[in-house]
């Protein structure tokens, strides 16, 4: 029997005690705590033959102790409404649509965004529902201990456990960010990237959550997208995603492939996320709603759209980014 349990968010934690291996490093007084913007999610399903009916599904950002969201501008072509995911709770809008004279779909959603940096005074609860739901496998993420063979640490003769510490410098040892062309990297296939050693976020994060469930620490997958540090508005290309895990009752964040890039800021990256980001779901095998045809989606990010019973993939992204305060803590 599934669980279906609604995810319970505490707002801000005034007080939360973190063993020292959590802490990470300390933030610099100069350092962006808080960030204020517009994301722009737009873009069009391309390839869409004039009067063919797609069914489209889209991801929305949600408030969170790290985020606060408010929906600016909603423009798509033909009725809609809000759904819920029905696995995690993820919040969905839902439509119909045929291709127009250009063979394209068009959608245009603006949000507003506060962004805070994320550490131990301000994260989100997890529930015991939550705890059960984050520990199980899913297609591409199996408990299979063979697969952590070889790279994965072992118990300690004088230590009864595994910590998600350890697990994260095994990950951040074992994986190299690295994109090559023609390979089957992104996907957050456990496998394929135990046999590779190298991906994206997407295969760093599914490695660690593997990890962690074997060894029966909760974690999630949280995908969304990055905003660039050192500018004030401009395109984003694509997502970004991370994880956290449960500790004590709270998600603990990671960002492994952002501490494999940035080496200085690996202790950082271990509890704390910076507030260049927007988050818009959690989870995989996502079970959409209204129910799709195709079965359970292995994140969602992008739209989702079906053709004809089937997966319809050519889209135009037009996603984009603009400040609208200075964000100092």
């Amino acid at each position: 029997m599934q669980l279906r349990c609604r995810v319970v968010v505490l707002g801000y934690l005034a007080v939360l005690v973190f063993p020292v291996w959590c802490r990470g490093e300390i933030p610099s007084s100069a350092e962006r705590v808080r960030r204020s913007f517009r994301f722009r999610y737009a873009g069009a399903i391309d390839g869409v033959s004039p009067g063919e009916l797609a069914r489209v599904w889209l991801p929305l950002p949600t408030g969170s102790p790290q985020q606060r969201i408010r929906l600016a501008k909603l423009e798509l072509p033909g009725p809609h409404r809000f759904t819920r995911e029905r696995k995690y709770g993820n919040p969905l809008i839902y439509f119909e649509a045929t291709g127009n004279q250009d063979g394209r779909i068009p959608f245009d959603i603006e949000y507003e965004c506060v962004r805070f940096e994320r550490s131990e005074a301000r994260t989100e609860s997890a529930s015991p529902c939550e705890r059960a739901l984050f520990l199980r496998p899913t297609r591409l993420i199996p408990l299979d201990g063979s697969l952590l063979a070889g790279w994965a640490p072992r118990r300690h003769p004088r230590r009864r456990t595994i910590t998600a510490r350890d697990l994260y410098d095994a990950v951040d040892l074992h994986m190299k960010y690295s994109k090559p062309p023609g390979k089957p990297w992104g996907r957050g296939d456990v496998k394929w990237a135990c046999d590779s050693g190298y991906g994206n976020c997407t295969d760093f994060h599914s490695l660690f959550l593997a990890a962690c469930r074997f060894h029966g620490i909760p974690a999630r997958f949280e995908i969304g997208f990055p905003l660039p540090a050192d500018r004030t508005s401009g395109e984003v290309a694509g997502y970004h995603c991370w994880a956290s895990f449960e500790y004590r009752g709270q998600w603990i964040p990671v960002d492994i492939s952002e501490a494999d890039k940035h080496p200085e800021r690996r202790d950082y990256f271990f509890g704390r996320l910076d507030p260049n980001r927007i988050r818009f779901t959690i989870g995989r095998d996502l079970e959409l709603e209204p129910p799709n045809a195709t079965g359970p989606v292995n994140y969602l990010i992008y739209p989702h759209v079906e053709i004809g019973g089937c997966v319809h993939r050519r889209l135009v992204k037009r996603f984009s980014f603009e400040e609208i305060g200075k964000g100092e803590g």
